[in-house]
């Protein structure tokens, strides 16, 4: 850097002298010349320095900003959770309240001896006219099939029996799919919210879907309607119908049609009821696709 300038530095100055003579400007001026180049360099030290130390900052703190993404990152992942759970809902007596829960823990003492039991929780009761009390418990299994073996098991309906004399009432939820709400049963005093088999709750679903979606899409086609609709206002609106229509219409006539095969999960269907269902859902599907191939 300072032999560049000195060789800049000599170009520019040989004509402001003659040889054997001195001029004062031309001191001055080397002398002027001399401080800026001096000043040059420095500024362009610094400069280096600088860039050097932003680039190492910049590097840690690039670091830094990897490693945090990376712990949030890991944090943010879910807690794979696989077990089933049952949310169960007792109407109590106040007068009672004491024995019901002496029978609630034997209750939870007895699911504990079964295989796949997590955890039972009996939460704070709500209060309510008539000196009722509803009490609130939540059992976990670690699988559907061990949850369904409790609540299919004679110990648990011997216990039931006896409690019958502390409870006016109970109903029972469980959560599996998200999909039970369109199967569940109501069968005495309990609710028995379980659903069917997955694999049976999505035939029942597509089922019903596919017409509906068909028939929608026909007639607005067939009469003209919202075709100067924005495409997202549309599928809204359309998505809103469909979704009113299978709850309100569609599923409750499916369920009643196949009522017969579409039982909880934890009450086992003979093979006969088992081939009969899936072969009428399958057959009908097949024959809609043939009639909406002709109209279309």
């Amino acid at each position: 850097m300072y032999t560049a300038y000195s060789s800049i530095k000599n170009r520019f100055m040989a004509p402001a002298t003659m040889p054997g003579h001195s001029s004062p400007n031309a001191s001055r001026l080397s002398f002027a010349v001399d401080r800026l180049g001096y000043f040059g360099v420095a500024v362009a030290g610094g400069a280096k320095i600088l860039r050097h130390g932003l680039q190492v900052v910049l590097g840690q703190f690039t670091s830094m900003w990897q490693g945090s993404l990376a712990v949030l990152a890991q944090a943010a992942e879910p807690d794979h959770v696989s077990y089933s759970s049952v949310v169960i809902e007792y109407t109590v007596p106040q007068e009672k309240s004491w024995a019901f829960r002496k029978w609630h823990q034997s209750l939870v003492q007895a699911a504990q001896s079964f295989p796949g039991f997590i955890r039972a929780d009996r939460h704070r009761p709500l209060h309510c006219q008539g000196g009722l009390l509803k009490w609130y418990s939540v059992v976990h299994f670690d699988q559907p099939e061990d949850l369904n073996r409790w609540l299919l098991s004679s110990k648990r309906e011997a216990l039931l029996k006896v409690g019958r004399d502390l409870f006016k009432s109970y109903k029972f939820k469980s959560f599996e799919t998200g999909l039970e709400g369109w199967f569940s049963h109501q069968s005495g005093n309990e609710l028995t919210g379980l659903g069917p088999p997955a694999w049976k709750q999505i035939l029942a679903v597509v089922l019903g879907l596919y017409p509906v979606i068909m028939i929608q899409d026909w007639v607005i086609d067939a009469f003209d309607l919202m075709r100067s609709w924005e495409p997202a206002s549309a599928m809204l609106v359309k998505n809103l119908v469909t979704t009113c229509i299978l709850t309100l219409v569609v599923l409750p006539l499916i369920m009643r049609a196949l009522d017969f095969w579409l039982q909880p999960a934890h009450r086992r269907a003979s093979m006969r009821i088992e081939i009969v269902g899936a072969t009428f859902t399958i057959a009908a599907m097949v024959a809609m696709v043939f009639v909406f191939s002709e109209i279309y």
